[in-house]
């Protein structure tokens, strides 16, 4: 990394937030709340306000993370979950005409994987996997210290992989309770908090399922260390031994003892993480 100043942009369903990165300072957060129904053209303006209240003369670059697959080289985001509007959107072309500068455009889950390696528990690995377990499963891969998208920007959609009777995002997200068992996970988590054995059950479940996904994980990447984030992750207390017990059927031990698995305690993941598109085009 350098002391460039980069603009980090995190585009979610809801919000837009942004901010100033220059290397592990960020400024304070701008956000705004989002058209998520409005055209193109609405929510590009969105786009343009929290910009516009962050850029100087100081910035080098714009980073964006979104929820959606990516062209990344051309800096085009097709089908942006819960954008309506935004079925095929030339971010990159758009926004550098507007500011001048080099913008970069990527996954959101990449974007996580890239803010823990640069800014969080990845730091000084060379090989890591952001798991973000939320509404879905997501991932991140980090390979020999530079991101790995994947020819159309789906390297890491391991939630999609067949998994029993659905796939692992089905089971593995704070969806499962609602899917398998047709449960709040919000009330479940609450019932978990004051030692209810049911929930605390459902949670072993749940763990299995999630230790599933991280063996799939391992046979797949290989990875250095894996950091789980979302909102499923601040449940990890309570799935934490089932997971690993589910860890010991898989076939290499000894990769089982060199795997270091954590927790997320980054804020702004999402936002330094687009901004270190630009540490990671750089490599």
């Amino acid at each position: 990394m350098s002391t460039t100043t980069i603009i980090g942009i995190d585009l979610g369903a809801t919000n837009i937030r942004g901010a100033l990165v220059t290397d592990e300072l960020h400024s304070d957060i701008v956000s705004r709340r989002i058209k998520s129904d409005g055209t193109q053209e609405e929510v590009l303006e969105d786009v343009f306000w929290v910009v516009d209240q962050l850029i100087d003369s100081t910035v080098k670059a714009i980073g964006i993370g979104v929820p959606s697959v990516v062209d990344v080289a051309e800096g085009i985001v097709y089908d942006v979950q819960h954008i309506p509007s935004w079925k095929e959107v030339h971010l990159k072309s758009i926004m550098e005409a507007r500011y001048k500068i080099p913008v970069y455009v990527n996954n959101d889950a990449n974007c996580f994987a890239l803010g823990e390696f640069y800014f969080g528990k990845g730091k000084g690995s060379e090989s890591l996997t952001g798991l973000t377990l939320g509404t879905g499963l997501g991932a991140g891969i980090i390979t020999n210290g530079k991101l790995y998208s994947g020819y159309n920007c789906g390297a890491g959609e391991i939630g999609c992989i067949s998994y029993l009777d659905e796939n692992l995002e089905f089971y593995c997200s704070g969806s499962f309770f609602q899917n398998v068992h047709q449960l709040d996970g919000l009330k479940v988590y609450e019932a978990a908090q004051k030692g209810e054995e049911q929930a605390l059950k459902l949670y072993d479940e749940l763990g299995k399922h999630i230790g599933e996904a991280i063996k799939i994980t391992m046979y797949a990447y290989d990875p250095q260390v894996i950091i789980m984030g979302g909102s499923v992750s601040q449940a990890y207390g309570y799935f934490h031994e089932a997971m690993w017990a589910q860890l010991k059927t898989f076939a290499y031990q000894k990769s089982v003892e060199r795997i270091r698995i954590e927790i997320s305690e980054l804020e702004n993941s999402g936002v330094l993480g687009a901004a270190a598109l630009f540490y990671d085009a750089g490599k």
